[in-house]
């Protein structure tokens, strides 16, 4: 007969196992996991630019850009400001919005009390874009205000008074980068409403596929048509045929119209189709695109898909310890390292990936191929989840990289309108200059920016919470946005269906 002792092993490590096996063994519950996903998106809120509406939730924010475009004799308030400065990038604005909308499109069953918040996170970008890109014929209007003089500032988005120049791309001066990235963005949000707004839905694809075509026929970067002011900010590094093959396959995916998917077989080879590339960001949208893309080899086998399910195998195996192709860097503390400079975008955006794909192969019941090894579905859960869990506070630092949640977050966050007291709180206009006494001072930010994650530690899984350290500290759309779905997943606590 066994001894109590044994006994007690026997069931501690069949209580292990059984934990292992589940998604229910973690640091967080899924009521945290759902706490999360709703100061993800409330973060949202306190990006936006324009007139507030009546239900906005994060009230220390107020009207803003009211005049933007008007110089121009265009309308252009609205729309969201990228990080802690006050300027509308349109690259990373329209990335934000695409990988919203992917969120909403893979996961939105699983955040139900947060569907329509999510919704309208999605809808106030889009409507945004939608004036961007239709306001003036064969024009996308791309960016409002120099960021130049716009850095040189420390100032509340409400009192901004630097210039807010308006500026775009055309027939004569191309940007297929951003306007192709615009035009996915647009696609995918279609899907989001296509079956509430209807109408809206319809306006959204077929600007979409009017901004493809320009962005299409017009080839070039918009890096090379608006220079400085662009670059280094969201300079196009990885050139716009990622874009191209990127927009192409979210409105295909839309509109399951038969034209894109000739230009989809027709272009791929040169559009990147065939490279193996690590990393999937506001600037590189290979990944992804495999990603996206090899769900339709999966539910077809059509043979000229197959090559999006390859690559999309080798990225995954990239990720996986122990697989014959990892390449992957993490920390000591097993978050997922890429760069020195705002680096949980890319594991925000990697773990989209990885939930999404799991999803694709859960449902047809296949693996990734590692070399002579298969990697099942739950690996990639897995996987994620101990990216998700290492943002929440379960690393060495216990610190989450998410403001507002948990007991320790970052109080010094890299934001104008967070660390400048409300217009509630100071109505008095608060200048240029003078802003930056806030910036500065070592006191915690006095508008806690729910939500917001932040660029995140190093190496070394060390962080320095200073608001000087914008590498660190900046919180930015384009890390939240693929962070919704990720936290929807984890919120309903089951396999994807």
């Amino acid at each position: 007969m066994a001894s109590a002792a044994t006994f007690s092993l026997v069931t501690q490590l069949l209580c292990l196992t059984l934990c292992l096996l589940s998604l229910g063994c973690s640091a967080f519950t899924t009521e945290d996991y759902s706490d999360a996903l709703d100061k993800s998106i409330l973060f949202f809120e306190g990006q936006r630019s324009g007139k507030l509406p009546s239900n906005q939730r994060l009230n220390w924010r107020g009207n803003s850009g009211m005049s933007d475009g008007s110089s121009y004799h265009v309308d252009l308030v609205g729309g969201y400001y990228d990080a802690g400065d006050n300027v509308k990038f349109g690259l990373p604005m329209a990335f934000t919005t695409t990988l919203l909308a992917w969120s909403v499109i893979e996961f939105g069953s699983s955040m139900p009390n947060q569907i329509e918040n999510a919704k309208a996170a999605v809808r106030w970008s889009t409507d945004y874009l939608l004036k961007a890109a239709t306001t003036t014929p064969g024009t996308l209007y791309v960016q409002v205000a120099d960021p130049n003089m716009d850095h040189s500032c420390w100032e509340r988005p409400e009192d901004m008074d630097t210039p807010r120049n308006v500026y775009k791309v055309s027939t004569q001066n191309p940007g297929s980068d951003v306007a192709a990235e615009t035009a996915a963005a647009l696609a995918a949000a279609s899907i989001v409403f296509k079956d509430s707004d209807p109408s809206y839905s319809g306006k959204l694809l077929h600007t979409a596929m009017e901004v493809f075509d320009f962005a299409d026929k017009y080839r070039g970067s918009y890096s090379d048509s608006l220079g400085s002011v662009v670059c280094p900010f969201y300079c196009s590094y990885s050139g716009y045929q990622d874009e191209l093959l990127w927009g192409a396959s979210w409105i295909h995916r839309a509109s399951k119209n038969s034209s894109y998917l000739s230009y989809i077989k027709s272009n791929g080879h040169t559009l990147g189709a065939d490279d193996d590339d690590y990393s999937f960001s506001w600037d590189d949208k290979r990944a992804g695109t495999k990603v996206l893309l090899s769900k339709s080899f999966l539910e077809t086998n059509t043979e000229e898909f197959q090559i999006y399910k390859a690559h999309s195998d080798n990225y995954i195996c990239s990720l996986i310890p122990g697989s014959s192709s990892f390449q992957a860097q993490y920390t000591p503390g097993g978050l997922l390292y890429k760069a020195s400079e705002s680096n949980l975008q890319y594991v925000t955006s990697t773990t989209l990936l990885l939930l999404t794909y799991a999803k694709y192969l859960s449902s047809n019941r296949v693996a990734v191929t590692c070399g002579s090894s298969a990697v099942t579905a739950e690996t990639l859960i897995a996987q994620a989840k101990k990216q998700v869990d290492y943002i929440l506070g379960d690393n060495p630092a216990k610190m989450s990289y998410m403001v507002g949640f948990g007991k320790k977050y970052p109080q010094h966050v890299h934001h104008r309108g967070s660390s400048v007291p409300s217009v509630h709180e100071h109505p008095g206009r608060i200048s240029c200059n003078d802003g930056f006494q806030y910036f500065h001072s070592g006191s915690p930010n006095p508008n806690v920016l729910v939500g917001a994650i932040v660029g995140g530690p190093d190496n070394k899984d060390n962080f320095a919470d200073d608001r000087n350290n914008y590498q660190q500290s900046e919180p930015a759309t384009y890390i939240n946005a693929p962070f919704v779905g990720a936290l929807a997943f984890f919120s309903a606590n089951t396999n994807p269906k």
